[in-house]
């Protein structure tokens, strides 16, 4: 046997002098295994979860990975601009509101619960994944999971569905309790007083526990991202902006309780625009999302979070954007990924507009509920909305039609924002 030069000291700690030659070789194969079964667990990955990693994500086997996703909005948050509804109802509530009182209470119960069924299904995600697209983000309203259960089964389902496709969720609390901006997206009384309702904050953090204790363990959901476009622009609401921080420290922390797997996702002030907010990160497993609309599509508009990114060695993320032409957003996604930016343009879906991947046709009778949506609201009107509601045969008809047109084998496929993102059409 050939000297062992500087292994041989190893296997002298290892077996006394007296041990036969075989047993000495044996010694040494089953230090040198061990050496080598530590040196393969070591570069093992430690997690099932997609992490943060310096300025990245990376898979659960280490993998960098650049999120290209598409936003799930007007699902389980509708938004009336997404109905046609411009100068009508504009908010959930609003919205509800005009459905039940054009079909009654049973059948809006009904409209909604066939709506909440078929809006996403199994052929909207398998379409997203064959698009060639990896993640979706869902725009979640509080109300599904505070104190109802109703939300859970929805989300399961679409999540299951993900998984086969191999698609990384991002969970998204965009109607927070109180508001988070006051305005129609979070379906507020028209004040964020998530800031300065103690009720408000203890309900939203339950609603996130909720969801981190649910999902913990599903390596399909990639991260929580805390709440949607949080304190508008308006002057008025600007000294809210220090009450963020701490409210974002306070739900992750009760996150943690729970969940030490999911990232946690921070986006800044005035619609997600402004990282002023925030200092060094606070948690080790986090990720900055930034919202861009309607500016001009070069490095300047993107700068100030690249720098956040290189300044704290955290990811960033661009969580919305679109609601533009397929020029716009051509430029705007090759930007991105020029400076390693992941994204996920808005919206999915909505009625007749081409500024999505697919889009649903306008029922019958559509534009007479449009306009019997843009009278003054108020019981005060009632007399004069009550003389101008359309018959109840074209009520009906009008939402037969919509619930059938939300099925994505009746949608419209917009190819050119689909080329816009450099996805494929399917």
């Amino acid at each position: 046997m050939r000297p062992m030069g500087r292994d041989q000291s190893i296997f002298s700690e290892l077996c006394p002098k007296s041990l036969s030659r075989m047993g000495r070789w044996l010694a040494f194969l089953f230090a040198a295994a061990a050496l080598l079964a530590a040196q393969v667990f070591a570069q093992a990955p430690t997690s099932s979860f997609v992490r943060a990693n310096g300025p990245q994500l990376v898979t659960p086997g280490g993998r960098p990975l650049l999120l290209k996703g598409i936003n799930l909005g007007n699902w389980l948050e509708p938004e009336g601009y997404m109905f046609l509804f411009e100068h009508g109802p504009q908010s959930t509530t609003e919205i509800e509101a005009l459905i039940e009182e054009l079909a009654g209470p049973e059948a809006a119960a009904r409209f909604w619960k066939e709506w909440r069924e078929n809006y996403i299904t199994r052929d909207d995600i398998e379409f997203i994944r064959r698009a060639g697209m990896n993640s979706v983000r869902i725009p979640l309203h509080y109300k599904f999971f505070l104190n109802s259960d109703e939300g859970f089964p929805l989300l399961d389902r679409v999540i299951a569905w993900c998984r086969e496709a191999h698609i990384w969720v991002v969970l998204d609390l965009h109607c927070a309790p109180g508001g988070q901006t006051g305005t129609n997206i979070d379906d507020s009384v028209g004040y964020p007083w998530l800031y300065k309702s103690p009720e408000a904050q203890r309900q939203t953090i339950t609603v996130w526990k909720r969801l981190a204790e649910h999902y913990r363990n599903e390596p399909t959901v990639l991260g929580y991202d805390l709440l949607n476009e949080p304190i508008p622009h308006f002057p008025a609401l600007q000294p809210l902006k220090r009450e963020l921080d701490p409210l974002y420290r306070r739900i992750s922390s009760a996150i943690r309780e729970v969940d030490p797997n999911h990232v946690v996702i921070l986006g800044g002030a005035v619609w997600d625009t402004d990282f002023s907010v925030f200092s060094a990160p606070f948690d080790k497993n986090v990720m900055y999302t930034f919202h861009k609309y309607w500016m001009t599509p070069d490095q300047a508009s993107v700068q100030e979070y690249v720098d956040f990114r290189t300044r704290y060695h955290v990811p960033v993320w661009l969580g919305e954007s679109g609601e533009n032409t397929d020029d716009w957003v051509r430029q705007f996604a090759a930007l991105l990924e020029k400076n390693n930016i992941g994204w996920c343009f808005w919206p999915y879906k909505k009625m007749e507009r081409s500024s999505a991947l697919v889009s649903i046709v306008k029922p019958a009778h559509w534009d007479e509920i449009v306009a019997f949506g843009q009278l003054e609201r108020g019981t005060g009107n009632a007399e004069k909305r009550i003389a101008a509601r359309p018959s109840a045969d074209d009520v009906e008809q009008a939402f037969s039609e919509l619930l059938q047109n939300i099925r994505f084998a009746k949608c419209r496929v917009n190819e050119g924002y689909l080329k816009a993102l450099g996805m494929r059409v399917p």
